[in-house]
């Protein structure tokens, strides 16, 4: 009879214990620390993200920079799929805008100056004759306000930041603040806000270096690509959009269904760095574009609410940056796929308008979503 009541005993303590077994290998969570100074002393912030599933994102408050994004393959195993450096010294020198925030008008304004309400404005001229990526100083040189934040099913790290009226040229004190999220779906959800004092031009996106087998490990033309979009923007030699929205059929630019990055890039002069306009009906959450990595099979899908997506293939990328782990990053070694409003917005009547006046709000939301391909 105690035999019976020793086996029971074992069998309803199993009960008890098993659920524990089964709890998740990884802990949803947000922490934060220390990643260095600006050269007038600030100090900077250096937040990781993780969710149940493995996967970190890492972001520092300077210039709302994604440092680092670890993404599972088709084993399991994690790779860090984003270009940049290990060092805030790196990030703070002249780089190609890897994983920052940029505005407040992201791409090209051709001339440097737009009109708004009959006034003219001059911005500084830091791409030849033209305006890119707000200028100078643009908002992926500043230190933002920082704050983790931490809910049922997301983790997440919001920034602030407040560009005075009449910084880089723009008129109006813009308020803007920038959350990215991380959830269990192994989404990295960007959500951006602004407003404004005066009438302004606003135009914001994630400027994110991605190679899907691993950052450093080689370019990215074999990537499989999908751009949900039936026409892009026709640009001149300054890769200034002319007005023309064209279509994609019949042409390298077409990549409604999969197709490799490189398969038909000798065909477009210096590479891709073209605005793609999505097919859409209203503005909630669409499949802007999926990418796939043949070896690791690591799939990428991107969703927004924006009229448009640049892609940019690294054309201007030589070998001579150095990134995380010594790792030299060569021509065509990562791909951006940035969610916008359409390059010169502000000098194109006929694209949809990037103004925001007093009283309104500067909404949009983009999704980075991962998986692996079976």
């Amino acid at each position: 009879m105690k035999g019976i009541f020793f086996i029971v005993s074992i069998f309803i303590i199993g009960i008890v214990i098993m659920p524990g077994c089964q709890k998740k290998e990884h802990a949803m969570e947000v922490t934060q620390e220390k990643f260095g100074a600006t050269s007038d002393g600030q100090e900077v912030t250096l937040y990781t993200m993780k969710n149940e599933n493995g996967m970190v994102v890492k972001i520092t408050n300077y210039g709302g920079i994604v440092t680092e994004l670890w993404v599972p393959d088709k084993g399991g195993v994690l790779g860090d799929v984003v270009l940049g450096f290990n060092n805030l010294t790196d990030y703070m020198g002249d780089h190609p805008y890897f994983g920052c925030i940029v505005g407040r008008y992201a791409n090209r304004i051709a001339g440097g100056k737009f009109k708004l309400d009959g006034k003219e404005y001059t911005l500084a001229k830091n791409n030849g004759n033209n305006h890119l990526h707000g200028g100078m100083k643009g908002f992926d040189k500043v230190l933002w306000k920082s704050s983790k934040q931490s809910g049922r099913d997301s983790v997440a790290v919001r920034l602030q930041y407040e560009s005075n009226d009449g910084e880089e040229g723009y008129p109006g004190k813009l308020s803007v603040s920038v959350t990215y999220a991380l959830n269990n779906k192994n989404e990295l959800r960007i959500h951006y806000e602004a407003t404004t004092s005066k009438p302004t031009v606003v135009n914001l996106t994630h400027h994110g270096y991605f190679n899907l087998a691993g950052a450093g490990s080689g370019d990215v033309l074999k990537h499989e690509l999908m751009i949900n979009a039936q026409q892009y923007a026709v640009v001149n030699e300054e890769l200034i959009p002319t007005g023309e929205l064209r279509s994609v059929e019949g042409t390298p630019m077409d990549f409604r269904s999969p197709c490799p990055i490189g398969k038909r890039i000798e065909m477009v002069e210096g590479g891709y760095d073209h605005n793609y306009i999505l097919n859409r009906e209203d503005v909630s959450l669409t499949l802007a574009a999926r990418v796939t990595e043949p070896v690791s099979k690591r799939v990428m899908e991107v969703w927004t609410t924006e009229p448009g997506i640049q892609l940019y293939t690294g054309n201007f990328l030589d070998g001579s940056l150095k990134g995380k782990g010594g790792k030299v990053y060569g021509k065509h070694y990562g791909f951006c796929l940035e969610t916008q409003h359409f390059p010169d917005s502000p000098n194109q009547p006929d694209f949809p308008s990037v103004i925001l006046r007093p009283g309104e709000t500067y909404m949009q939301l983009t999704v980075y979503k991962f998986s692996v391909e079976q």
